[in-house]
């Protein structure tokens, strides 16, 4: 009888061939990697690795991608939570369709993305030429980054709201609506308390993909170093100048700031799932 429940996977041999089949991979395609990146970014000193970090281009490539970030999480932040809030409690034509038009940016290639920025606000482009006649520049600007920044980034925090607030409901803050509560209170001290976790944890991932975006910014950038050389871009200009140490330097903050990003991620999921446990036995008791 336990012969016939044996489900795929029991046998001792297959469950470690599994595990060590997952372990090898994460340690080849993972882990290796990035401790490839330090070792090599730290391997003529930790002067020289300073120097490649304190280098002017290299500080300036910092500054317009945490600058971009620094816009791109916040305007994120905005537009998901009212387009997670507007899918999920209130019921429209198009809805649907809104829904789907969400994961546009995850099925269209960075690079298109760009190109249809670069062609549509370009300066020969549809409304470039408009926007020329009143000097004003979105390409090739710190503007057009933030801008397919924000395209490529915009599902995350949607993403990560809709199918929490559709599973919570409207019950409390319909109840909040009878006792007179306004939408601002009822968002601050009933939505935003239930939702707060999802919320980090979309932030989390925008900020992670802000901060990593290379190809949709290397086509509207112009790529100029001190300009429009975001920090991903610059570890390209520095390999291809054959500076090979100084584009894993600048590899490494990259990597520290995807390491920073994995140890967030963890604590909210970590939180989130306290929170969900703990609503039960609130309940229980």
């Amino acid at each position: 009888m336990a012969a016939q429940n044996r489900r795929i996977g029991d046998q001792p041999w297959v469950r470690r061939s599994l595990i060590g089949l997952a372990l090898s991979i994460t340690l080849i395609m993972l882990v290796i990697p990035v401790v490839v990146i330090f070792t090599q970014a730290l391997s003529t000193g930790w002067s020289a690795f300073a120097g490649n970090v304190l280098d002017e281009y290299t500080l300036d490539a910092i500054g317009l991608t945490l600058f971009v970030a620094a816009l791109t999480v916040p305007l994120n932040l905005v537009f998901g939570t009212a387009l997670a809030w507007s899918v999920t409690r209130f019921r429209f034509p198009g809805r649907k369709l809104l829904i789907t038009l969400i994961d546009i940016p995850f099925a269209v290639s960075p690079v298109v993305a760009g190109l249809l920025y670069l062609l549509l606000y370009g300066r020969n482009g549809w409304l470039g030429s408009w926007l020329s006649n009143y000097d004003v520049q979105l390409m090739f600007s710190w503007p057009g980054i933030v801008m397919v920044t924000v395209f490529v980034t915009c599902p995350f925090v949607a993403r990560e709201l809709i199918p929490l607030m559709q599973q919570q409901g409207s019950e409390e803050e319909e109840a909040g609506v009878v006792l007179g509560a306004s939408g601002w209170r009822i968002f601050r001290k009933i939505t935003l308390p239930n939702i707060k976790w999802a919320l980090i944890y979309g932030v989390v991932l925008t900020n992670a993909r802000a901060v990593g975006e290379f190809g949709a910014v290397s086509v509207v950038s112009g790529n100029v170093r001190g300009e429009t050389n975001t920090l991903p871009l610059h570890v390209e200009l520095l390999y291809q100048d054959y500076n090979i140490v100084g584009a894993f330097a600048s590899a490494s903050l990259l990597a520290g700031i995807a390491i920073l990003t994995l140890i967030a991620k963890a604590f909210v999921e970590w939180r989130q799932s306290r929170a969900e446990h703990a609503t039960p036995e609130e309940g229980g008791a």
